[in-house]
């Protein structure tokens, strides 16, 4: 386990939908130009060319700006394209196999909803972070649990690994997270639905800096 300075800041996911518009390649540009420290490819469609093709894509695209790439759900992809890392729910394989299959340097980030034990859990088992949420009411998922703030604070206090918040997170309701505790907050909506990615990014990301 180690601790990655990056695993800290403005954590973007990927949604097939909201970067289709200026699509793909340039959202995530304009979010990494906005000061994105993290980016979450996350395609749940059956289409693995389309998903090598765009996770090669991003890969190169982070690494280029120093940034994390994290590949959703799919371990094997994230070997294949070199990812920093992936983020696994708890229906996905376990830590201890992601780790088997991508070394002892990958990050492994680890869903556990509102469930502070899932948490500890996942930290005894090698992750380098958790993710709590839904922090708020998310467009993206509308019916998911949701996650109550003490949750980061407990993380902080009690885990050695930084956890991140998800979940309707934006303008109006990130700094709460950070004071709260979360090392990161995942956006979607908040940057890939805005006109101006780029601005909307580093505006988010400010909200770390108020409370570093």
């Amino acid at each position: 386990m180690h601790h990655d300075p990056r695993l800290h800041g403005l954590y973007v996911v990927t949604d097939r939908v909201q970067c289709a518009r200026s699509g793909l390649e340039q959202s995530v540009a304009a979010a990494l130009a906005g000061g994105a420290r993290i980016v979450q490819y996350r395609d749940k469609s059956t289409d693995h060319r389309r998903r090598f093709d765009e996770a090669m894509l991003l890969s190169g695209l982070c690494g280029a700006h120093g940034a994390l790439f994290i590949v959703n759900d799919d371990a094997r992809l994230a070997r294949a394209v070199a990812a920093s890392g992936v983020h696994l729910g708890q229906d996905d394989m376990t830590v201890q196999q992601a780790r088997r299959l991508l070394g002892e340097h990958a990050i492994i980030g680890i869903s556990c909803y509102d469930r502070f034990s899932l948490a500890r859990e996942a930290a005894l088992a090698g992750a380098d972070y958790v993710a709590f949420g839904s922090v708020f009411a998310s467009p993206v998922k509308p019916d998911a649990v949701r996650a109550p703030l003490e949750l980061f604070t407990r993380a902080r206090d009690e885990l050695a690994i930084p956890a991140c918040a998800i979940g309707g997170i934006d303008q109006g309701n990130i700094r709460s997270v950070v004071k709260a505790g979360a090392a990161m907050a995942a956006v979607i909506s908040a940057v890939f639905a805005s006109p101006d990615v780029t601005g909307t990014t580093r505006e988010l990301n400010r909200a770390f800096l108020a409370y570093a």
